[in-house]
């Protein structure tokens, strides 16, 4: 039995899930740390993310070593993960994450890059496989499903692809996890999503430590 496709995301209480575009190019170079638009970026981004960081899930799955909080949020996101049998990509977060995941990339499954360029598959240690898909997000879909076995696959991001697997009626399920941040300014999901095709369906709300995890199925309107 086919798996299910779905997103999770952690979005502001405005309604952002990232910070403005980042501000400059080769974000993670040593000599653009001391940027103030860079400190800015990470310290928005940072504060999204916050829930996550101290999870004794997250310190196992990048092997930072022993310790970390459990607890529902801990539950949810070693849920997210099990569940999770390949991953879709846009080239934008893949781009990112090349320079930032450690060797051992942290999804440890299939993940299928959705881009206009050409490039072998790309392993690295662990388990995680990139694949370079080229003729648009049905198709990474239809392989991604073909790896996930009966597991799940999980739209990863960015936001844009997020957005075209949604409209594209690619997606059975998503999560939002806000957090209590404003951003006033950023990156929204929601902004070009054709809501004359999409119903939402709410299947759970539950209360972390710190954030809040909405969890809605998703239909034809």
């Amino acid at each position: 039995m086919a798996g299910k496709v779905f997103f999770s995301v952690s979005m502001s209480l405005d309604g952002y899930i990232a910070p403005e575009p980042a501000p400059v190019d080769d974000f993670f170079a040593p000599g653009k740390q001391d940027d103030p638009q860079v400190q800015r970026w990470m310290a928005q981004w940072s504060e999204l993310q916050q829930w996550v960081f101290p999870l004794r899930f997250f310190r196992e799955n990048l092997k930072l070593g022993e310790g970390g909080e459990e607890g529902r949020d801990n539950d949810i996101a070693r849920e997210t993960f099990e569940r999770t049998g390949a991953s879709v990509m846009g080239k934008r977060m893949f781009d990112f994450g090349e320079r930032a995941w450690p060797e051992e990339a942290p999804f440890h499954t299939p993940v299928y890059v959705v881009t206009h360029t050409r490039r072998d598959p790309w392993e690295r240690p662990g388990g995680t496989t990139f694949h370079f898909v080229n003729d648009g997000v049905e198709h990474a879909v239809a392989q991604a499903r073909e790896a996930a076995g009966d597991r799940d696959v999980r739209i990863a991001g960015g936001g844009e692809t997020i957005l075209e697997h949604l409209n594209a009626g690619l997606v059975d399920e998503f999560s939002i996890t806000l957090s209590p941040v404003l951003f006033g300014s950023g990156i929204r999901l929601f902004d070009r999503v054709d809501a004359s095709r999409i119903a939402l369906e709410p299947l759970r709300s539950e209360a972390g430590s710190r954030v809040t995890h909405l969890t809605y199925a998703v239909h034809p309107r």
